[in-house]
């Protein structure tokens, strides 16, 4: 659990060779970093090209913003602004009551031979 005055940061247009720990650097610079999150893609594990940084002080993760925020970054020039809250998905529903279901709309019985 975060605390309450965290930040999540999201950071934008990353190369695609830049690690954790090297993401981490870049932000420590303006303070303490609860946690990093390079996005990779699912099938192939390939780092997506954006990422969420942590910050344990909103504080600090306004300075890491206004400095950060379009900047070069290993090469690329990298957007950095608070993270919005993720929004569900359409036709993407989690139902308990379905277990291995992705869509509770899904209303096919199942096939029989």
């Amino acid at each position: 659990m975060r605390a309450l005055f965290s930040m999540n940061i999201y950071v934008g247009n990353l190369p695609e060779q830049v690690q954790n720990d090297e993401l981490k650097e870049l932000f420590q610079r303006f303070g303490t970093v609860d946690a990093v999150r390079i996005i990779r893609d699912r099938v192939t594990g390939q780092p997506r090209g954006f990422g969420f940084v942590d910050m344990a002080e909103a504080a600090e993760g306004e300075k890491a913003i206004k400095e950060l925020d379009n900047s070069m970054f290993k090469g690329k020039t990298i957007c950095v602004n608070e993270a919005r809250e993720r929004k569900p998905r359409p036709g993407f529903h989690r139902d308990p009551r379905r277990e291995g279901s992705r869509d509770s709309h899904d209303n096919r019985e199942p096939h029989k031979e």
